[in-house]
């Protein structure tokens, strides 16, 4: 069915949209520049010249997906008290949240084999920003004395993997198989990620998040 909000100068912005219905029914091989063009109401020629192909469509949509994350962090941040491994931890509280609540822009995002990564500014501005602040807060722990002796960059690769892999099981299916009760995969997320934060800290230093 045609999209019926569509009017003239929106057709970048309906065409996101319709390719994200497209990847959240039928996963990212069933988006195309013509089918998006299809439900967003219009000839099959008119979207390629801003999307030439379905990798720039999904770049697109994954550009929306980043800002969305951005922005969850950006209002966990500001909820956060001034502790850089409590900061830390928010951040990784923020990703399981916006991976929870919009599945299919984590698979899109994730699944970078679908999308231009590397020619995209902002997915690469905002991915490097990201990661910059993660560094920066571990080094201000290391500063404070309250982080243990490690390496800040493999601090970073494991906390990156770790919300990565619990989404990954939430989404996939898999924590009843480990005895997580249905309706408690979230919780049991944010203390697995409370295990690790904490396990990055010096014994005298008492982690208290809550997020």
């Amino acid at each position: 069915m045609a999209r019926k909000g569509y009017h003239h100068g929106d057709l970048r912005r309906a065409l996101v949209e319709a390719a994200l219905e497209l990847a959240h029914e039928g996963g990212m091989e069933q988006v195309s520049v013509r089918e998006a063009a299809r439900r967003a109401g219009v000839s099959p020629a008119a979207p390629f010249r801003h999307f030439p192909d379905r990798a720039a469509l999904l770049t697109a949509v994954a550009e929306e997906a980043m800002r969305r994350f951005r922005a969850e962090i950006d209002r966990a941040l500001r909820r956060a008290p001034d502790e850089p491994l409590e900061r830390l931890e928010a951040i990784g509280a923020a990703y399981l949240r916006w991976a929870l609540r919009n599945p299919t822009h984590f698979e899109i995002i994730s699944a970078r084999r679908f999308i231009r990564f590397q020619s995209s500014a902002l997915l690469r501005r905002d991915n490097e920003e990201i990661q910059a602040e993660m560094r920066r807060l571990l080094g201000e722990a290391r500063r404070r004395g309250e982080l243990r002796a490690l390496d800040a960059r493999t601090a970073e690769i494991a906390g990156r993997a770790l919300v990565y892999g619990l989404a990954r099981m939430h989404l996939d299916g898999h924590f009843p198989s480990w005895g997580v009760a249905r309706g408690a995969e979230h919780r049991t997320m944010l203390e697995v990620l409370r295990l690790f934060t904490s396990g990055l800290a010096k014994s005298r230093y008492t982690h208290t998040c809550s997020t």
